[in-house]
């Protein structure tokens, strides 16, 4: 595809029904059609077609997700990366879908196991970053808990983007706040994370504050914390990024270091 000086991304903010694929599904489907022709990616939340549910055995999502995701990737002329449970021929994966218009995709699964909830116990962990291009822009894809350790997001590749896709939780969203603008201003990257809302089937409560910072780690959405369901678009220049590596220089003094 041809290359882009700017994308716009769309960022869909959303309450997930437990662990109904079927209705969350159907509720996607509704708001990427909305999206049709207008943007560049859609970003979804982590384990979109569930929540954040250890019922992978009877939940997980096999290959009709991949169709799902296509089709609208096609209809709607945009990449779409979320993330679901996914069962990897008998393994159980919390895997991260980046899906083309042209029906290509790349998938990453999740590095960092949340063993506060026992996500190690079901899930197989992923063991490697993966960076995807698309218009001429390279996206780094993480999930969730992968936001607290830096040194997996390190910038070594010069990659332009981070797309998180979470279920952070209303205790620690502070937490949420602070790690992904500081993951743009130490990557001199755009930053940006979707997370859901309402409240699982576990009780845990959650509150968005889905946002995108820029190189200098400003806010790209105004009404932040930004609490309810909706979506939220912004737009993505490479000039911001290209100009201010080249005038700040911070990451040509980035520590060396082999990623294991």
């Amino acid at each position: 595809m041809k290359e882009q000086e700017s994308i716009k991304v769309s960022l869909i903010q959303s309450h997930l029904a437990w662990e109904q694929p079927k209705a969350n599904l159907e509720q996607f489907s509704r708001k990427l059609e909305q999206l049709y022709g207008i943007t560049d990616v859609v970003v979804l939340p982590e384990m979109f077609t569930t929540g954040f549910s250890m019922e992978a055995e009877k939940l997980a999502s096999s290959i009709e997700i991949i169709d799902f995701l296509m089709k609208h990737a096609k209809k709607g002329k945009f990449a779409i990366y979320g993330s679901v449970m996914f069962n990897d021929d008998g393994s159980y994966v919390n895997r991260g879908f980046f899906v083309k218009p042209n029906r290509s995709y790349e998938y990453y699964d999740k590095k960092h196991s949340f063993t506060l909830a026992g996500e190690h116990k079901v899930y197989k962990k992923g063991n490697q970053q993966v960076i995807t291009e698309y218009l001429g822009w390279k996206f780094n894809l993480q999930i969730c808990y992968d936001l607290r350790f830096p040194v997996f997001a390190r910038n070594t590749q010069d990659y332009d983007v981070l797309l998180y896709v979470a279920n952070w939780p209303v205790p620690r969203v502070n937490a949420w706040d602070t790690l992904l603008k500081a993951r743009a201003i130490e990557n001199m990257c755009y930053s940006i994370g979707v997370n859901r809302t309402g409240i699982d089937g576990n009780g845990m409560e959650y509150n968005g504050h889905s946002q995108a910072y820029n190189v200098l780690g400003e806010e790209l959405i105004e009404d932040h914390p930004w609490e309810n369901q909706n979506i939220k678009t912004v737009q993505l220049n490479k000039t911001h990024i290209n100009n201010l590596r080249k005038k700040l220089g911070f990451l040509r003094d980035r520590d060396d270091f082999t990623l294991v």
